[in-house]
This record gives C-alpha cells, structure tokens and sequence, in this order.
C-alpha cells in the first residue's frame, strides 16, 4: 500500500512515500517560515523521485498536532484537497507519536517534547514494549518543570523543546535525561506514513470533512476573545 505522508507541526517541513515496509521516496527542509510556498513543490518532488504521480497513491497520511497553529492547518488543508479530489482515505498522525515512534527502539522512558512557545511544551510519555508503542500518559500543553516532574527512571527526551531545554532538563534529572541524537529531532514525513499504516489496513481511516487540527491549547485568537480564528 503506497502511502503519501507529510508532516507541517513545526519549522520543518517533511515529505515521504511509503509503500509498506520500503521508503519509496523521502525530502525534508528544516527553518521553512512559510509553508505554504514549498508544500507543493516537496510533494511533487518527492513523487517524481519515487516515479509515481499523486494519484498513484492508496491514501494520505498527516500529522495533527500538537505544534504551529499555522503550519497544522497548511498541512490539513493540502491533504483533505488531495483526498477530496482524488477520493483517497486519509489517517491523522500525533506529531509526539511520530517523534516517539523515532525512538522507539530505546529501552528508556520516551519523552517527546515539542516548543508550544509561552516558555511551555507539547508532551506525552511512551514506552515500547512487545514491538509496540503505548502512550503513558495523555498529551499535554506544560512547564518544562512539569513536564519531567515525577520521572525516577532512565528517560529519553526528543522533538525541537528537548534541544531548547536541554540544559534545565538536565539539571533536574541528572544521570537519567538521555537525549536523542541530532537527527532524530526533526519529525520525518517517513514516522507519520509508518504509523499510519496498520490504520489504514484495518481501514480505521479519518471522515476527511471532519479532519481537523488538535491544538490543545487554543489559539490565542479564541484565548483573547477575538473569535474562533486560527493564527500561528
């Protein structure tokens, strides 16, 4: 099952073609401002290397947050224009359980941490037993206190926050912060396809009409009273 994912959560902007268990194609451009000026120009590219064309793909695959208000929505509202003029199914990928997913080999707790700005995080906590991936906790908007507060064991921390909050991360933990290595801070197009896979083979797919982003904290449009329009 050829499977076109894209990932727009943060700065970085990530595409990919997965056709079960090969990577067909993959490009990933990090410090991207805006993304709606390259989106289309990556999926093309990233479709000619794979020698495919976007129709040729079984289904979409995307992340939904948490992260940039602005960048989800881009990403959203490139795929659901994709599914609904192609009538291709789509799945919804957490951009904590793609970075989780980047290290799921590890035999530590696996702490994702994404910059939610305001000086707070996205975060959630995994572990990887028995080949699979299971959430410990449920996804959060926090602290960087609070979101390493109550861990007594070997952890490893991923995602844009970790680098920023290294430091602090460290002085509270001590010998237990492990941190994921450079490259796999960067979500990648590539996890979200992964993920979305046994989905898409027990056809647990998305209502595309109703996919939307999961922020968990409003925008701050809603926050001030502006109204329900979306900024980032």
């Amino acid at each position: 099952m050829k499977i076109l994912a894209l990932d727009t959560a943060t700065q970085s902007c990530s595409v990919a073609i997965v056709d079960d268990g090969l990577l067909l194609a993959e490009l990933t451009r990090a410090n991207i401002k805006t993304h709606s000026r390259h989106l289309m120009d990556l999926i093309e590219t990233v479709c000619l290397a794979a020698d495919l064309r976007v129709r040729d793909v079984d289904g979409f695959a995307v992340t939904i947050g948490p992260g940039s208000f602005t960048g989800l929505r881009i990403g959203i509202s490139t795929i659901k224009g994709l599914a609904f003029s192609l009538s291709k199914p789509v799945a919804g990928v957490s951009s904590l359980d793609a970075l989780a997913w980047q290290c799921a080999q590890s035999a530590y707790l696996i702490c994702p941490l994404l910059d939610a700005r305001k000086k707070e995080v996205y975060a959630c906590r995994y572990r990887f037993k028995n080949d699979e991936l299971k959430r410990d906790v449920s996804e959060k908007v926090v602290s960087p206190a609070e979101a390493v507060s109550g861990i007594w064991e070997p952890s490893i921390f991923v995602g844009n926050a970790a680098q920023i909050y290294r430091d602090k991360i460290s002085a509270k933990l001590g010998e237990l912060a492990h941190f994921a290595s450079q490259g796999q801070h960067t979500i990648r197009a590539s996890s979200i396809a992964w993920l979305s896979i046994p989905g898409f083979h027990r056809k647990q797919t998305e209502d595309v009409a109703l996919l939307v982003p999961h922020y968990i904290r409003k925008p701050d449009a809603e926050i001030k009273g502006y109204g329900k329009g979306i900024i980032g």
